[in-house]
């Protein structure tokens, strides 16, 4: 670990595009503002576009210009930005570069450390990799750290060529593995809601919970994402990374200390827990949708093979809806159940922990069913936590739902840590827990790569199987029928602050 604040180059591959301007300058941005970043930091943006200096820290000042902070000079800020043009196949524009971050690490002291960001297409990592390391960039007297944006890889095999590829230059402890999930306040919440209250760990296993459910809605189409969801799918794009991360978290067993090793050792041994089927069985544990015309925000939208860049005929799914088997002995027996898709009703992410029914409750209510305990992790774009009990209210032998509720970002939404942040702060520190292994990477792959190939071998006959404004086709919810459950929906999970239930 280095200092509260650390010194480095940030070089940033794909700097005029919008993953720079949306996420990274404005998370640099809010470092610098919290203290969080000495003055002896330079931000290097590389790109083919040409621009001067002066015209790339306009951008960058655009990029901010919503902080409205009185005790940090936008110019100031700016002033640590440099830009230049870059071609990722020639290696003099390596050599130019090479040259450049030495004569910053002069001006900045920023003692060697380097920090080389990849926010540009995935088929460049490998050749931007190789030749930071041929051309000498890697080779200083502080540290050097790659970090990755996904896609990494489209399946298996290509992602172990690109693993390949990057571990040539690269070792695995100096590699950082983006999924910015990883960084929002509540999934690292998931941990500490586990590890450090007596009243959830001793009931976290499947002697008192009957099933866990995630759910990740958007209400947004694929937009201008068309050609790259082409290729994709939800599969790929949200199940292979995202989810399954969490389902890690979920279901891990505690670490022997809260250190990156011990933690994702933890996750390691979940995902290799996870049960195998066959082709043949995907279509059993699993449901994929696609979504046609419907409303949306009160307005008409298309269906995705209207959308731009899309095949007419596509199977892409936009929707996937899983049963996942954890065989290990806290968990034998518990389905874990995943939902994600697009132009869905609302948009959220949420974890539902449902706890099992007592076998004879005695303040029942005659003709309804018994509400069931729930604990709701609350991911986005509420953050926080909903525990769902039974309390009497108005006397009598029968119970009514409340909620406990707790809201992270209710009253201080424009001050709390966005995911990018975090995570370029971990980095800064070389703390990777927040990060994934290749050994993460490649266990998700490889339980994702049947559930492709069983899609791809078998076309979708009744694509678009659900509307816009839906919460995806019928067959999602015959899944957890069949198992006595039903999907829980945001709107009755939600953070309900300002009515009737218990705040905490």
């Amino acid at each position: 670990m280095t200092t509260n604040n650390p010194k480095s180059i940030i070089v940033i591959f794909g700097a005029t595009g919008d993953l720079a301007k949306r996420k990274l300058f404005p998370s640099i941005f809010r470092l610098y503002h919290n203290g969080k970043l000495s003055e002896n930091f330079a931000v290097v943006g590389v790109a083919r576009r040409p621009l001067s200096n002066e015209e790339f820290r306009e951008n960058v000042k655009q990029s901010v210009s919503h902080f409205q902070e009185e005790n940090v000079s936008h110019d100031t800020f700016a002033s640590h930005f440099h830009y230049h043009p870059f071609d990722v196949t020639n290696k003099t524009s390596y050599q130019e570069l090479k040259s450049l971050l030495s004569t910053l690490d002069e001006s900045y002291n920023a003692e060697g450390n380097r920090i080389f960001y990849l926010a540009m297409a995935p088929e460049f990592f490998g050749t931007i990799a190789a030749n930071l390391k041929s051309e000498g960039l890697t080779s200083t007297e502080g540290w050097s750290r790659l970090v990755i944006e996904k896609p990494f890889g489209h399946n298996y095999e290509s992602a172990k060529e690109l693993n390949d590829q990057i571990r040539q230059a690269f070792t695995e402890d100096q590699i950082y593995r983006i999924d910015h999930y990883l960084g929002k306040e509540m999934v690292q919440n998931i941990e500490v809601i586990r590890f450090a209250n007596a009243i959830f760990e001793p009931l976290w296993n499947n002697h008192y919970i009957s099933n866990i459910q995630i759910t990740s809605s958007e209400t947004l189409g694929v937009e201008d994402r068309g050609r790259y969801y082409e290729s994709s799918g939800a599969l790929r794009d949200m199940v292979q990374n995202h989810i399954l991360q969490m389902v890690a978290l979920l279901a891990m067993e505690p670490p022997i200390k809260l250190t990156t090793d011990e933690i994702r050792s933890e996750k390691v041994k979940v995902l290799r827990a996870l049960r195998p089927f066959s082709e043949e069985q995907a279509e059993e544990y699993f449901v994929r949708g696609q979504y046609g015309r419907g409303i949306v925000d009160k307005g008409e939208v298309i269906g995705y093979r209207e959308e731009n860049s899309v095949d007419p005929e596509s199977n892409t799914e936009t929707f996937v809806s899983g049963k996942l088997m954890i065989d290990n002995f806290r968990w034998a027996g518990v389905p874990f159940y995943i939902r994600t898709g697009k132009r869905m009703k609302e948009k959220s992410t949420e974890i539902v922990i449902q706890f099992k029914d007592l076998p004879m409750n005695l303040y029942f209510n005659k003709g309804k069913d018994i509400h069931p305990n729930l604990l709701v992790i609350h991911i986005q774009p509420d953050e926080g936590i909903t525990l769902h009990l039974n309390a009497q209210k108005g006397g009598g032998a029968t119970s009514t739902p409340i909620q406990l509720n707790y809201c992270n970002n209710c009253g201080d939404k424009m001050n709390t840590p966005e995911a990018y942040e975090r995570l370029l702060y971990g980095c800064m520190h070389g703390d990777a827990t927040n990060f994934t292994h290749w050994d993460e990477v490649a266990l998700s792959w490889r339980f994702v790569d049947t559930i492709s190939k069983a899609w791809e071998s078998n076309k979708a006959q009744n694509f678009p199987n659900y509307e816009s404004g839906s919460m995806g086709p019928k067959e999602s919810d015959a899944l957890l029928e069949k198992d006595g459950f039903h999907w829980w929906s945001s709107i009755t999970t939600r953070l309900a602050v300002g009515n009737n239930d218990e705040n905490i």
